[in-house]
This record gives C-alpha cells, structure tokens and sequence, in this order.
C-alpha cells in the first residue's frame, strides 16, 4: 500500500516533471485579464475558444518588448513552464512576445503614430518655418556615418555662408534613444541667444527598421515635439519613414536631401542677382528720365503761367491806361470845360473799371485754373526783394521763398547744380 503525499509533495513532484519536460514553448493566444504592475511586470492570461493559461512578462523582458500589449490581442509568447507549489498553479514564464500577423516592431510603429497624431504631435499649426538663409545649423548624427559626410559635401556645394557644427551622436542601439535626446536638448538650449542655431538636422544613414528604431522611440518624439528651434528629420532613405518625421517640422527623404532643401543654392542665387542687377540698369534710366520729363513740364507751366508775370503785365497795361486818362484830363482842363471833363472822367473811369473787373476776373480764373494742378510744391524765388532763377543763386545769399500763403527765409548752402 502506498504511502499518502502531501499536497506540498505532490506539487513538488509535478513541478519538477513540468518544468524538466517544458523547457522552452511556443503558445498563440488571445491577450486576457492584463495587468501592468509597478514593478514593471506585465500580468495576464492567454486564450483560445476553449482553454486559458496564466502568463508573467517579468520587467527586464517586458522593457525589451517594442509594441503596447493590450487585451484581445492575439500574440505568440516563448518561454518555459513554470509551477507554483503553495498554490498548484502552472504559467509561463514569457520570455519574448510577438504579434500575431504581423512583427512586434512594425505593430509599434503603427501604435506610436496613432498616438501621437491623436495627441496633435502632426499637426501643421505646430510646424516651424525654416529661415531661407541659414546662419547656424546642428547636425545631430553619427561621426563615422557616411551621412555626415554626404551632409558637409551637399552644404560646401550649395552654399558656403554658414557655420555648421556637428553634435557626435549614437544613432543605433542600447543608449542612441537616449544620446538623441540629450543631443537635442543641448543644441536646442542656444535658443534666443547670440550662439542660437537656426536649423537643427537629426539623422541617419539607411538601414533596417530596427536600426532606424531609435527614431521611433517616444522620448526622441516628444524631444523634437518640445524644441523650439526649427528641425529637419533626414532618417534613411526615402522610402524609410519613422515617427520623427511626423513629428519634426520638415521631413526629409535623405540627409543629403535635408541640406538641399534647408540651404539655399548660390548658382541659382547669382543668376538671379544677375537677372536683377540687369533690370536695374534697364528700368533706372528709363524711370529718372520720366521724373526729368515730368520736372521740365512743371518748369514749364510754373513759367508761363507765373502769378508775379501776370500781374506785372496787368500793371503795365494799368499804368498805360491812367497815362491816357491822365492826357484827357489835361486836354479837357486846358479847353476849361470843367463840366464835360468831369461827366468824361466819370464816365471813362466807370467804363475803365468795369472792363478792367471783368479783364482781372477772367484772367484771375484763368490763373487759378491752371496754377491748382503746379503750384503744389512750388515757390516764387526772392532774392533782395527781387525775383532770382535759380542758376544764378551763389553759396552764402539769403532769400525768400514765397508762396501764396506766406514767406520762408533760407540761405543758400551749396550753388546750383544741374540734374
């Protein structure tokens, strides 16, 4: 007869038969019951129509998975069996899990990229403009990468005002996620100062999704999110695309391409500088020679329709007028016929000082007709109480400048000079 085990025994027995004969298993299951611990652990069961077991994803394994494990997703975990005895229970202890129908590294990217478009990260309001002509620029990649090199070549070629400095950075592997960041922050820490970069460049050769991994990592997109300099993503080839460049303010296809697209081309600068300059000798004459045109005009108008020669003629004719006047009143005064000389001065005023009225209104509307459209900046020239031309005016003469409403007093600092 046999003797009776304790429970203990008997878990004891099948945890040494489980655990010697399931070293290492292979399971796909549906994810249930998750629980993310705060030690780091992960928690949860696997399902399929009919059976569950248990799971545990200890920390330093779990820090090793790439995607977010959630509930009801289908997953293959590996590891080995393990039973514990207090309890009679059996799990695995999970060692890697993959998505089911598709990698774990291509499952996080898709993850990560809907996260942060939800949270806004893509949005263009967010997008700094990059400056048409850079001054500074960081280039934040590895030293001994091939891209540092295309970089410095494309930027010698195309445009040699700028000052690039370069930040020597991990870009692949345990640690690059985080020398990323910290290489941003430092280049991004001369914002608003004298050394301020004006562009920053994060990149990196081409390589596999998980070489290029690290610039998909979440601490790497909040950094590029958080700067406030200006930055250009240049990761891979073209058809490589990761979260920095949703993330970054401009993405570019190459790190090469990211130097075209940020410096301007100075072949293409000084044709146009050409194009210009040509312009300018063309259209300057033509233009100073329409203002000479418009110039003489005025001169012109300001000439024959001067105020002071109107009114001097007027007087002329004035004074010719009373010398008549003046003659008939002595011939009458000398024929003592005082009261016909009286009614033919009456009446040769009167008839005088009408047609003179009406003479003075036509001439003064006339005047003011066409003085309105070149009196406007204009002013009549006195020099000594005379009128002067402007040719003859010399260094050191005071005049006047007067014009219908009032008189400036100048003095001639340089002598005439022709246009």
């Amino acid at each position: 007869m046999f003797k009776p085990l304790s429970v203990k025994e008997l878990n004891t027995q099948i945890q040494s038969l489980i655990e010697t004969t399931f070293i290492e298993v292979c399971v796909e299951g549906e994810v249930s019951n998750l629980t993310k611990h705060n030690s780091g652990h992960f928690y949860f069961s696997i399902k399929d129509e009919t059976s569950a077991i248990r799971c545990v994803l200890f920390k330093g394994n779990a820090l090793k998975v790439k995607f977010d494990i959630q509930n009801s997703q289908k997953i293959v975990v590996r590891g080995s069996i393990s039973v514990y005895v207090p309890r009679g229970e059996y799990q695995i202890i999970c060692k890697t899990i993959e998505p089911v129908g598709q990698g774990a590294l291509h499952l996080a990217f898709e993850q990560l990229k809907n996260k942060f478009y939800t949270l806004g990260y893509f949005d263009a309001s967010y997008k700094k403009p990059l400056p048409l002509f850079p001054k500074k620029i960081a280039l934040i990649t590895s030293g001994t990468g091939a891209a540092l090199q295309d970089m410095l070549f494309v930027a010698r070629k195309r445009w040699g005002l700028v000052k690039i400095v370069h930040f020597d950075t991990l870009v692949q592997g345990e640690g690059a996620k985080d020398n990323i960041v910290s290489q941003i922050q430092r280049a991004d820490s001369y914002y608003g100062g004298k050394d301020a970069f004006d562009v920053i460049i994060v990149g990196r050769g081409g390589g596999s999704l998980e070489d290029l991994w690290a610039f998909n990592e979440e601490i790497v997109a909040r950094a590029i999110f958080e700067a406030k300099t200006p930055i250009v993503s240049a990761v891979g080839h073209e058809v490589d695309y990761v979260i920095s460049d949703f993330v970054a303010d401009v993405r570019a296809p190459t790190p090469s391409a990211a130097m075209e697209m940020v410096l301007p081309d100075k072949v293409s600068w000084l044709l146009r500088l050409d194009e210009l300059s040509e312009e300018l000798h063309t259209k300057l004459p033509r233009h100073f020679k329409n203002l000479g045109d418009k110039l003489r005009e005025y001169g012109y108008f300001f000439e024959n329709y001067n105020i002071e020669k109107k009114f001097k003629y007027n007087f002329e004719i004035l004074v010719q007028l009373f010398e008549g006047l003046d003659s008939k009143i002595r011939s009458c005064i000398a024929q003592k016929n005082i009261s016909i000389l009286m009614e033919q001065i009456d009446l040769v005023m009167q008839n005088f000082l009408a047609r003179k009225k009406y003479e003075l209104e036509g001439v003064g509307g006339e005047l003011a007709a066409r003085i309105e459209g070149v009196k406007k900046g204009y002013a009549q020239i006195l020099l000594q109480g005379k009128i002067a031309d402007l040719e003859t005016l010399q260094k050191g003469e005071s005049i006047e400048l007067v014009n219908e409403k009032g008189v400036v007093l100048a003095k001639v600092e340089q002598g005439f000079t022709k246009l």
